[in-house]
């Protein structure tokens, strides 16, 4: 109930619209849980794609002691629990029908797994059963756990893009993973993104950033893989791209090819020898051959 020592204060932001209770179902502390989570949810009828990244990130999300909370549903929520339950965090399925109602009943086993390791929860009395309005009005329950929502997958009309409505009003943080431009179940996703009421996260550091502290949780910035010309300096590398590859070329040549003094060519052509870059014959300079690969045969 509001006011008891384990009630998350922060749904309290709800206002009017905040729960009268909550019964709970599990092992675990609901307002402790709920200190650091974050809200994964989407559509249903969840792709392959769709199923593995919620599962992925919730598993990323839970090995990094974030709770993950989502509706229990087919599709990506039941990836979400499914990926936290192999981290370390507990996991949170908020329903919209009674704690003792096992709805989807397909998903027996995942609650039973959910109560040993985290908390089964509603705003219903036991027994209640679920109906269309008892699930809309339970994702703004989900919204108001977390300090941000993830939206994994999403058609144009879908109960995940409700959720996000509640999250942008709570001024929680919302995200949206990016999918196919051909799937319509990604279609609510990238409009979320389009009109700049998602930001687009395709790694857990990126939504740890957003949700995380300021300062503290800073996701590494991407970069693509490193070679080993990265290291040269500007006119060593406008040198090495005026050597060719096969027919030898004098220093003068070279050198004109690259727009720099002979001094200065000279000097990078022996550096990139020295290097093992470039090669020197007799009638001037060359690339190195790269060494040829080994040929499998099949028995």
């Amino acid at each position: 109930m509001p006011g008891d020592p384990g009630w998350p204060s922060q749904l309290n932001d709800l206002g009017r619209l905040r729960p009268y209770g909550l019964w709970l179902d599990g092992e675990e502390d609901l307002r402790f849980a709920c200190l650091r989570s974050v809200s994964v949810v989407g559509a249903r009828a969840a792709t392959a794609y769709g199923t593995h990244a919620a599962a992925e990130l919730s598993a990323g999300l839970s090995d990094r002691s974030w709770s993950v909370i989502s509706g229990g549903a087919y599709g990506i929520d039941g990836a979400a629990h499914r990926g936290a339950l192999a981290g370390v965090a507990p996991t949170v399925v908020v329903l919209a029908c009674g704690t003792d109602v096992c709805y989807p009943s397909a998903h027996a086993d995942l609650f039973r797994a959910v109560r040993e390791r985290g908390l089964v929860i509603s705003e219903s009395p036991p027994g209640v059963q679920p109906t269309r309005l008892r699930f809309l009005v339970r994702n703004r329950v989900i919204a108001a756990l977390s300090r941000g929502t993830v939206i994994v997958q999403a058609a144009l009309r879908s109960g995940a893009l409700n959720t996000a409505s509640h999250a942008s009003a709570l001024n929680r943080q919302l995200m949206a993973v990016p999918g196919p431009i051909t799937s319509d179940v990604s279609a609510g996703c990238h409009a979320l993104i389009r009109e700049a009421r998602a930001t687009c996260v395709t790694s857990v550091p990126e939504i740890i950033e957003l949700v995380g502290s300021i300062g503290d949780d800073i996701a590494p910035t991407l970069r693509g893989p490193s070679y080993p010309r990265d290291s040269l300096n500007e006119e060593t590398k406008r040198v090495l791209d005026a050597v060719p590859a096969r027919t030898p070329a004098g220093p003068a040549t070279i050198a004109s090819a690259a727009a720099l003094p002979l001094t200065t060519t000279l000097s990078c052509l022996g550096g990139l020898e020295s290097a093992g870059y470039i090669l020197r014959t007799p009638d001037g300079w060359r690339l190195k051959p790269l060494p040829p690969t080994t040929a499998i045969q099949a028995n």
